[in-house]
């Protein structure tokens, strides 16, 4: 892409719903819509920007995929790992995952940061079918990175929760008996993203850092009733501490 001039990424990062503002912590960003990458697919969900912005954090070069991809969508799973393979593409080594996620765990409050330890597959597809086969998942949160994130978040004053994230396809929310079920598997957190890129970049043999802002309680947790919009709008508030945090976490790079 002639936009990036010559830029050369370190990592990419892709963010979740109601959190595209920590782009803004980017220092002088290029920015292209997502409409000017041949072949790119577009976002269709709100919270969603569609653009590409790439500058520099922390004193690394990073790329930002403002704006994901869902299955629930009725997309290709090749679409929901395309920021993943074009990041691959174009050099950048290590990945950052961010979602908008529902609290399974108890002790989780809306706005909680949780750093990724470990993920449970419920969306029945897998980027890697007629590819490669056969890839190794035992880390596929880097163990490194989450240490950093924890030494980060401790250096900002942030409190970082740990935790395991499931993925389902949505787009209708968990009933409360299904987060029941996901607790006794372990989940401490749900959402309908991050699974499929994960498992791409593990493929390309990137690494990957992980981090769920939980915007709300999930069915059951509560007896709120769940709406996209709060979810956009704890993100929204989340946002400036998870751009503390990862310009952070960076700097630790």
């Amino acid at each position: 892409m002639k936009e990036l001039n010559g830029f050369k990424p370190e990592i990419a990062l892709i963010v979740g719903s109601g959190l595209g503002g920590v782009a803004g912590a980017l220092t002088k960003p290029i920015t292209i819509p997502y409409s000017d990458i041949p072949d790119f697919p577009q976002p269709r969900v709100a919270g969603h920007a569609g653009k590409l912005l790439a500058g520099e954090l922390g004193g690394k070069r990073l790329m930002i995929f403002s704006g994901r991809f869902h299955h629930y969508e009725g997309r290709p799973v090749s679409e929901l790992v395309a920021p993943v393979n074009l990041a691959d593409s174009l050099g950048a080594k290590l990945l950052i995952v961010t979602n908008a996620a529902g609290g399974i765990n108890p002790t989780f409050n809306p706005g909680d940061l949780m750093v990724i330890e470990d993920h449970i597959n419920f969306m029945g597809i897998n980027p890697l079918i007629g590819g490669p086969t056969f890839i190794d998942m035992t880390t596929a949160y880097t163990p490194r990175l989450r240490e950093k994130l924890e030494t980060a978040a401790g250096k900002a004053d942030i409190r970082l929760r740990r935790g395991t994230y499931l993925a389902t396809t949505g787009p209708s929310y968990e009933t409360p008996a299904e987060i029941k079920a996901f607790g006794w598997l372990g989940a401490d957190a749900v959402g309908m993203s991050t699974v499929p890129e994960v498992i791409m970049a593990r493929a390309h043999n990137m690494e990957v850092a992980g981090i769920s802002c939980i915007t709300n309680l999930a069915a059951g947790i509560s007896s709120q009733k769940l709406a996209h919009v709060e979810v956009l709008e704890v993100g929204k508030i989340a946002q400036t501490k998870l751009a503390k945090l990862l310009t952070e976490f960076l700097t630790l790079l």
